[in-house]
């Protein structure tokens, strides 16, 4: 039992000294799954494995017996049968302070922008506690993104999470910069999951821009790499919101994309024998999705807030899939983007009649709620009777309700696009809408 003992390492972040360190081998790679025997050495951490040029991290997904499963930080290459593998304790979760503003990072803290390395005197773990319910506080206040469509109709509130689907190319990226210029969130923290490597540079010099770098932190993960480093990208990203909001700060987070997220902890559990149950996904999927998601939002009352964005991609623009079933379930609201009103050019491309925000009937007055309904009551008219206005079965003058509905959508039409570099306060968003909807007879 002493030998045992003697054999354990022991990983924690902080306050306790590493004991002797015992290293295995590498007996079989299989898929994207490296599987070793003779280390010990705890689900999540990280070893080193040997290559013909050097060494590789990898961190442990899983075990059987007393052989350990591997998944590499990067592409599995140079790696020799029998391959010695260490497990580390000097190199132990996630770098986090105020060095990391204006920073551009991978998935577990290394920069990407070669402005040198980052400092920080503080380590966090990639998972965290989960927070007790009846500390949180409660959301009550909106927080302003600098969108007339969402301030108006959808507002969000600190702490809030919200969901924005929509099928590709539809304008998810360029809605999160927006809101990037937009936001009154003291700190942003973007992460580029899975997304392609040419959008990253475009993302952050063009949509981001050197003006909303200073106060944001952005994690690129995309598509090229491990599905390891994509799942880290995601945690990195809530882990470093936390540290934020516990040092009293309002956060925006914006995710891109959770189905990446999810796409990324398939491939991981399927490597290691899971069976799938939803359209390929594994349970642990589902089950990672709530870890995640429920780490944004309100702590205690002293604290700040992560209100977060989580794009989701509806794969044929189907709000079926299982991982938009799911997210819609779990968040406090969505807002889905119309690949239709995108092909008309209307951008952002936001379908106010689906989307639906729950928290904000507790942050506005009664007044914004009824001009919120009153837009959605118009809207609703106007698409019950298209069919009869496209072919000229409707004659203007039958009917008031519809007349007036028909006037109004051309103004609402132009208060709910806007311009990508254009940034519209919460209070002028809606004393716009009040002053459009001012003569308005529909209740």
């Amino acid at each position: 039992m002493l030998k045992l003992v003697e054999r354990l390492t022991r990983y924690k972040i902080q306050g306790l000294d590493s004991q002797p360190v015992v290293s295995g081998k590498l007996i079989r790679v299989v898929g994207l799954t490296l599987e070793a025997t003779g280390c010990r050495a705890p689900i999540g951490s990280l070893c080193k494995i040997e290559t013909v040029h050097g060494e590789m991290e990898v961190e442990v997904i899983g075990f059987s017996g007393e052989d350990l499963y591997l998944m590499p930080m990067e592409q599995i290459i140079e790696v020799l049968p029998g391959a010695k593998i260490t497990p580390l304790t000097d190199k132990i979760g996630l770098p986090v302070g105020m060095e990391l503003l204006g920073r551009v990072i991978d998935g577990v803290g290394n920069p990407l922008d070669n402005l040198g390395p980052i400092y920080t005197e503080k380590r966090a773990s990639f998972n965290t506690e989960p927070i007790n319910p009846l500390i949180r506080k409660p959301i009550s206040e909106p927080l302003d993104v600098g969108l007339k469509a969402i301030n108006g109709l959808l507002t969000v509130g600190k702490g809030q999470r919200i969901g924005l689907f929509s099928g590709s190319g539809v304008g998810k990226s360029v809605t999160l910069g927006m809101m990037t210029h937009g936001t009154t969130a003291q700190v942003t923290i973007v992460g580029l999951i899975g997304e392609r490597g040419r959008e990253v540079k475009e993302f952050i010099e063009q949509i981001l821009g050197v003006e909303g770098r200073k106060n944001s932190v952005v994690i690129a993960a995309p598509a090229d790499t491990s599905p390891l480093m994509r799942l880290k990208g995601c945690q990195s990203a809530l882990t470093i919101a936390e540290y934020f909001r516990d040092q009293g700060f309002d956060v925006l987070l914006l995710m891109d994309s959770l189905t990446r997220f999810a796409q990324a902890q398939r491939e991981i559990a399927l490597s290691v024998g899971e069976l799938p149950v939803a359209k390929g996904y594994p349970p642990s999927v589902f089950a990672k999705l709530r870890e995640l998601i429920e780490r944004a939002g309100n702590r205690g009352k002293d604290e700040g807030s992560i209100t977060a964005f989580f794009t989701i991609l509806t794969e044929g623009d189907d709000l079926q899939d299982p991982i938009a079933d799911a997210s819609c379930a779990i968040l406090d609201g969505h807002i889905i983007l119309s690949r239709e009103m995108a092909n008309a050019g209307h951008y952002p491309a936001i379908d106010i009649e689906k989307s639906v925000s729950r928290i904000m009937p507790r942050i506005t007055t009664d007044k914004h709620i009824l001009l919120s309904k009153k837009v959605r009551r118009i809207l609703s008219i106007c698409r019950q009777n298209q069919d009869l206005i496209s072919i000229g079965a409707y004659q203007p003058g039958k009917n008031p309700i519809i007349d007036n509905a028909l006037a109004l959508k051309t103004k609402l039409d132009q208060y709910l696009q806007q311009g990508i570099k254009e940034r519209v306060p919460y209070d002028v968003s809606v004393n716009m809408l009040e002053s459009i909807l001012e003569t308005d007879p529909i209740e």
